[in-house]
């Protein structure tokens, strides 16, 4: 069974950056993805990107600010996040799938998680 750490959380003022990292136990041709979690709010699809990183998929919020990639030699997905914004505080998970392509943006998709880790972005 995969398993994935999430580094990287913290707390950032608004319109600064961000990098977090997710490191997984073994690393294939899965797709990886990022969710997110504000408190009282459900869990949200953030970026995907595929095995070889030729395909990668944003939600609408975080377009043109986030940015996905992997680098398999290291068994690692990256999210930088610039221009943070309050919005963005949430607490951000790293998830993974055998089957799913970047384009599915449900969580059912993935069927493994990290642990998250905590972003808060102060106003």
């Amino acid at each position: 069974q995969v398993q994935l750490v999430e580094f990287g959380g913290g707390l950032e003022q608004t319109g600064g950056s961000l990098k977090l990292s997710c490191v997984a136990s073994t690393f294939s041709s899965y797709t990886m993805a990022w969710f997110r979690q504000a408190p009282g709010k459900e869990r949200e699809f953030v970026a995907a990107i595929n095995w070889n990183g030729g395909n990668t998929n944003y939600a609408s919020a975080v377009k043109s600010r986030f940015t996905i990639s992997r680098d398999n030699n290291k068994n690692t997905v990256y999210l930088q996040m610039n221009s943070l914004e309050p919005e963005d505080t949430a607490v951000y998970y790293c998830a993974t799938s055998a089957w799913a392509t970047p384009q599915l943006i449900n969580t059912g998709s993935y069927s493994i998680w990290g642990q998250g880790t905590q972003v808060t972005v102060s106003s």
